[in-house]
């Protein structure tokens, strides 16, 4: 694709979404307005719990927690298989996407790109979510209550990512 092309893409679904309208006799400004005001609506429903989770995280890393945590868990993921250099992504991935993005982007500026562990980074960043953050924004703009099974079934596949993503690196690049 060209770059002049990809430019065009937004402008061009805008345009076919209002001529779209036009032929189903809608209000188009109207709608688009409607739109904005239930975007803020939800916004503004899962502010709380956004501030809430993000300041957690960064508590937890400023305060020292998650550096004790990848120390003592750091035995457990060299049985595994894991590379124990990747603890620290591993534990931040579930709670912040950019914590994880930071953490990732030390890991591969300091072993390499190439290295197993830079494509063990690479892999886990891109095989695993942001748990608690997406169950805090979906449910929360949704306003449903209990996560009985949400939260153990989305770590378990976390997890799972985690180990395959060793796994895999190990098997092409080990």
């Amino acid at each position: 694709m060209s770059f002049e092309f990809v430019s065009l893409i937004i402008p061009l679904i805008i345009c076919f979404a209002a001529i779209s309208g036009i032929f189903k006799n809608l209000d188009i400004f109207t709608t688009l307005t409607d739109g904005a005001k239930d975007g803020l609506k939800i916004t503004v429903s899962i502010l709380p719990s956004l501030i809430a989770l993000l300041s957690a995280v960064y508590m937890l890393r400023a305060s020292g927690f998650v550096d004790a945590l990848t120390d003592i868990v750091t035995p457990l993921f060299v049985f595994l298989g894991i590379p124990p250099e990747t603890t620290p992504l591993i534990l931040l991935r579930p709670f912040s996407g950019s914590g994880a993005l930071a953490v990732g982007s030390d890991i591969i500026n300091t072993y390499g790109a190439d290295s197993l562990i830079g494509r063990t980074t690479a892999i886990m960043l891109g095989s695993t979510e942001t748990t608690f953050y997406v169950i805090s924004i979906y449910f929360g703009s949704l306003g449903i209550k209990r996560l009985r099974h949400t939260i153990p079934a989305a770590l378990a596949a976390d997890i799972t990512s985690f180990l395959v993503a060793s796994l895999i690196s190990r098997l092409f690049w080990g």
